[in-house]
């Protein structure tokens, strides 16, 4: 690509009135994205019509901002309240909350901000070099690559959480049965609705999340609050040590390595490179006792990780007219309002509406660093507020943001009907992120496979039919080897000494 494009885009992006609606898109996004249940889809979608009076480049940049400022206020709430905003946040509470437990909670929200400034760059240049070649590999994968794909995220996700892997693949089956609520979408029959009219377009994946994590959470503290009762959890000092610098400067670099492929193809958005994210760093980690606990690399680099594929979520819609996660559907439908077609001739036609978005992206992401880092104090004192009046706060949020989905009385009571879900689920030790991670991508797995199947009439060799594929499988069989491996080796080496 010209790099002189991108230097006019920087000159569009740079004027006083564009600058201006990128700092606003970060504010709202950061506000927004705070609340639990409310992440950055759903605050473009929110926004869209507000910026039916703007031109389209200063509409797309603000767009920008929000999609940033969204993703680090869901990690925000991830790290301080255990309720991811949104689903790329998810990863970030196993390891953030604990931190923010131990009186370290700026810390947390500093390496997630650092993470996910690095992470941006670092996709953002792999989008302007690399975003043909990119386009070029993902129309090439098809659906046994997918599927093998998915199934490689379902074992990672169930062997590193939790000390049974029984009770994490049983969370898994719950989410995938959650997923399956709904319209088969090749036949048309309907799923686990009970004759409900309601579930037949499924459930939701964001009133699945603030269940099972906001409302979950609430109610288990709730239950506890009686015998135990809370104390101030100190907040601590506002930034990183050397030790902490020394532990998160790699897992920052490594995040985009994982996270733009995967944000380029469509294979569930920052879900799965979060996760791989996770299982990586606690692989390559010296201290892998600390995980679970509050290990600064399990913040640094998911977040990083989820904002490389930010990135490289825009490759696909962009250069094809794909989305690959709601809030690239959601400016998909921005793009179309403005009678603009994305795809690969968008670059020819909009020219200067392509650059000085991608402009914007590098600039949002600044202000976003210089915005939120100082505020990791503030946010860090949400802990401070008591827990009676803070978790009733969040429920109320989250029944505003399942409420808003499509605004239903039923989405409120399938919320705390799945918060029950989830307080039992906490009360039997069942880890609930593979639930999360069954109801995301169990319906896109089963299409996936269905549909490899089809084209192999039936023939199980079609799941297998690729290179990807076959090294995917390789892959998840030496997960699923590891352990059984380990115990073996394990019991060898006393009989040495």
């Amino acid at each position: 690509m010209d790099l002189s494009n991108l230097w006019a885009g920087f000159g569009t992006a740079l004027t006083p009135s564009h600058l201006m609606f990128a700092a606003i898109g970060v504010l709202l996004g950061t506000a927004i994205g705070v609340l639990p249940g409310i992440g950055p889809a759903m605050a473009v979608a929110l926004l869209l019509p507000v910026t039916y009076g703007l031109d389209p480049t200063a509409a797309f940049i603000m767009f920008a901002g929000i999609y940033y400022g969204g993703m680090f206020g869901g990690s925000t709430t991830s790290i301080l309240l255990n309720t991811p905003g949104e689903s790329a946040a998810v990863v970030t509470a196993i390891e953030g909350n604990p931190m923010a437990r131990k009186g370290r909670g700026p810390q947390a929200l500093a390496a997630a901000a650092i993470g996910h400034f690095t992470g941006g760059i670092l996709g953002t240049i792999a989008l302007v070099l690399l975003a043909p070649l990119i386009a070029g590999l993902a129309v090439d994968i098809g659906a046994p690559d997918y599927f093998a794909i998915m199934v490689l995220s379902f074992v990672a996700v169930t062997s590193v959480l939790g000390k049974s892997r029984v009770r994490g693949y049983a969370s898994l089956l719950i989410g995938l049965t959650i997923g399956l609520v709904g319209l088969d979408e090749m036949t048309g029959q309907s799923r686990l609705t009970f004759g409900a009219l309601h579930l037949a377009d499924g459930i939701d994946v964001v009133i699945v999340a603030v269940g099972l994590f906001a409302v979950g959470e609430s109610l288990w503290v709730a239950a506890h609050l009686r015998h135990n009762q809370s104390e101030a959890i100190p907040v601590g000092r506002p930034w990183l040590s050397r030790s902490d610098l020394r532990r998160t400067w790699k897992p920052w670099l490594r995040g985009p390595v994982i996270g733009f492929p995967f944000g380029a193809i469509p294979a569930g958005g920052a879900e799965i490179p979060t996760f791989l994210s996770y299982v990586t760093e606690k692989r390559l980690s010296r201290r892998p006792e600390e995980f679970g606990k509050g290990a600064i690399e399990g913040v640094a680099g998911p977040e990083s990780t989820a904002s490389a594929s930010a990135a490289g979520t825009l490759v696909s819609m962009l250069t094809l007219g794909l989305p690959t996660t709601a809030v690239a559907a959601v400016m998909l439908a921005a793009f179309q309002q403005y009678g603009i077609q994305p795809g690969p001739l968008l670059f020819q036609r909009e020219s200067a509406l392509v650059w000085a978005l991608i402009a914007s992206l590098f600039i949002g992401l600044v202000l976003l660093l210089l915005i939120n880092l100082p505020m990791a104090p503030v946010w860090a004192k949400l802990l401070r507020i008591p827990r009676p009046y803070l978790y009733a706060g969040i429920l109320f949020f989250a029944s505003v943001g399942a409420y808003a989905v499509s605004g239903s009385v039923i989405d409120l009571i399938l919320l705390y009907v799945i918060g029950v879900i989830g307080f039992a689920m906490r009360r039997f030790g069942l880890p609930v992120l593979p639930a999360i991670i069954g109801v995301i991508l169990g319906p896109a797995a089963e299409q996936q496979m269905r549909r490899a199947l089809q084209i192999s009439d039936g023939d199980l060799t079609g799941l297998v039919n690729s290179p990807l594929a076959i090294a995917v499988y390789v892959l998840v069989a030496a997960l699923l080897a590891w352990p059984l491996a380990r115990k073996l080796v394990r019991r060898k080496e006393p009989a040495k000494v």
